[in-house]
């Protein structure tokens, strides 16, 4: 009988077998397409295949990994990923599935134990993370004394290189080294043990720094905690990506922004915490206390499950089945997202077959589309450290202390920033899927421009009183007006816009570009700043980042694309428009909102993006 007239009711996959059999089989060659246009390819790999040969696929898969006592989730798993919009229409799928599969979107976060124990953890790292930035705000002024930094001993140039060495030793170690050995410890020690491993580094450095000796001493700890910092500030936000289901996967990988926040704020108040502590200890006790929350991620990682999709790389398929069931509410979830992974990364490996690290960096730059992504993505990572959010991090004691404060005083209004910072990162879960990314660096650029050059205009109050109160009014509150507009905009885009704009088979060369763009800047602007402060004093340093951040803000409406919401193949239209039409439509759209808005003129709407950029030059 010919099986295409075999009624939905004589096949055990009822109508599910309708969906697909009509579909073609496997018609496009990876290697025939664009570089510029793969991922299309990645978009629904399912998407292209008959009722048939999926179904052997799934065969052979379950066959070549040991999973046969599974064949049949596996089979329902595979149809729900190809057509997830069609599952209440599948008669394979029980009650008790389906049921499963719809509270994915209407009790989305309802989730196993182990997930939300994953989630934790990830966030303990984050904060590890914030605490090792911002602990050292309040000890520099009191290990500078005692090393005899801030004495005669020295020049003021170099006390002000000294200092910015010391403050800045983590993030030059990140840009050279940290970032780049993410890629070789996530290849031998998986996601796990790398994150246990840079929070080992970072439980050992913070004892160093409590017990060192003398100024180099504390410089090679510090260096060494930024060996930690970099490959941790890389994995985590995979690890976390890579294990949460795709409703909540963009809330859970905000968490990093959002709890690292929180670390910055722990990192202020143990400066007040031991700020009375005498004797030569309150500053490594400060520096000291960071020991505590990486020990507790490193006995917490080992109770999670390790990354599925790092398993199936390495071809341990039926683990990550064990992983996915641990981390899913049910085995159809489980098996859904194994299949589909499965497919991805086998996907991935032909595209990328022949081509090792160093030519695929090459691509970032070489691909237009690629290179697209690379620049916007550097433009968003550039900006989050000259925007001059980490001069109030790292000094904001000492700025606090020029203004007017007493020691005492400016470490409560630093833990102050520190508060604001994790306060205000909390709606940005909200705001940054609502309001899209682009749009909000666009909106916040400018209120952070306004409140630096408030911060170090408001130093010309009263200048021949050291102690004037309207001085120290004024600086603070530009200071803490910078960190409320900060935290939900240069605060959590950057890594989320960075792992969306690469393509799948180049995303985590992409991010170790893009994080150490950040580290870089970083260093360089904690480096910088005391000399800069000496030279043009608090006054034009801070006007010198206030313009920076306006920079930025046509840096951001010339060059980096909307990617909210989108699809795969959406992000590669996206990038796949020339820089100079996108800059010149944006500049049109710029002076069109002036006109209507300002002017109050009435003009015919702009032809929506993806045409106009088309027609510019037509018109």
């Amino acid at each position: 009988m010919d099986e295409k007239k075999t009624s939905p009711a004589s096949s055990p996959y009822g109508s599910a077998r309708e969906h697909f059999e009509n579909k073609p089989g496997r018609t496009v060659d990876p290697e025939s397409i664009s570089r510029d246009k793969l991922n299309a390819l990645f978009e629904n790999p399912l998407g292209g295949i008959s009722y048939e040969q999926l179904m052997q696929d799934v065969d052979q898969f379950c066959q070549r990994w040991e999973l046969m006592d599974h064949l049949d989730v596996f089979k329902k798993g595979a149809l729900v990923a190809q057509n997830p919009h069609k599952v209440q229409d599948m008669d394979i799928l029980t009650d008790a599935d389906k049921n499963f599969l719809e509270r994915e979107h209407t009790h989305k976060w309802s989730q196993p134990f182990t997930l939300y124990w994953l989630v934790i953890m990830c966030s303990m790292a984050a904060a590890v993370q914030g605490m090792d930035e911002t602990v050292n705000n309040g000890a520099q002024t009191f290990y500078l004394q005692r090393f005899n930094i801030t004495t005669d001993r020295f020049s003021t140039n170099t006390v002000n290189n000294l200092t910015g060495l010391i403050v800045g030793a983590p993030y030059l170690a990140c840009a050279i080294l940290g970032c780049w050995l993410t890629e070789p410890l996530n290849s031998v020690f998986a996601r796990r043990g790398t994150i246990f491993i840079s929070c080992a580094i970072a439980a050992a450095a913070s004892i160093w720094e409590g017990v060192a000796n003398s100024w180099v001493n504390l410089f090679l700890a510090r260096f060494v905690l930024g060996l930690g910092i970099g490959s941790k500030s890389s994995t985590v936000p995979v690890y976390t990506a890579e294990c949460s289901p795709a409703p909540i996967r963009g809330a859970l990988v905000m968490m990093w922004q959002m709890w690292t926040a929180f670390g910055i704020m722990l990192g202020n108040i143990m400066g007040v915490a031991f700020l009375n502590v005498g004797n030569d200890l309150n500053w490594r006790l400060m520096l000291g206390s960071t020991v505590v929350l990486p020990l507790i991620v490193c006995a917490q990682v080992y109770f999670c499950p390790e990354s599925p999709r790092w398993l199936v790389k390495k071809n341990k398929v039926a683990k990550a089945y064990e992983s996915f069931r641990r981390l899913r509410p049910s085995d159809i979830q489980a098996a859904r997202d194994l299949y589909y992974c499965y497919v991805n990364v086998e996907l991935e490996r032909t595209v990328n077959k022949g081509r090792n690290f160093f030519q695929l960096a090459g691509e970032l730059f070489t691909v237009p589309r690629n290179r697209r992504a690379t620049l916007a993505s550097w433009v968003v990572m550039f900006m989050q450290q000259f925007c001059g959010v980490n001069v109030i991090a790292y000094y904001s004691t000492t700025i606090f202390t020029q203004s007017g404060f007493s020691e005492s005083s400016a470490l409560l209004a630093s833990m102050g920033t520190g508060i604001l910072n994790w306060v205000f990162a909390i709606p940005a879960i909200l705001t940054i899927d609502t309001y899209g990314r682009r749009n909000l660096l666009l909106f916040t650029f400018p209120f952070l421009a306004i409140f630096l050059f408030w911060t170090g205009f408001s130093f010309w109050i009263e200048p021949a009183n050291s102690t004037s109160r309207a001085r120290v009014g004024m600086v603070t509150a530009g200071m803490y007006l910078f960190e409320v507009f900060y935290s939900p905009g240069e605060g959590p885009v950057p890594f989320t816009y960075s792992a969306e704009a690469f393509p799948l088979h180049i995303r985590e060369v992409g991010m170790s570009w893009a994080t150490a763009t950040t580290w870089c800047f970083n260093f360089i602007l904690s480096f910088t700043w005391p000399q800069l402060r000496s030279t043009f004093k608090p006054q034009g340093a801070f006007a010198w980042y206030a313009t920076w951040c306006l920079i930025g803000w046509v840096l951001v409406l010339l060059f980096v694309p909307e990617t909210k919401a989108l699809t795969l193949e959406e992000l590669d239209q996206v990038f796949n428009v020339p820089t100079r039409k996108h800059a010149t439509y944006q500049l049109r759209n710029a002076m069109w909102q002036f006109r209507v808005w300002v002017l109050r003129q009435r003009l015919e709407p702009l032809p929506p993006f993806y045409l106009g950029a088309e027609k510019l030059e037509e018109s």
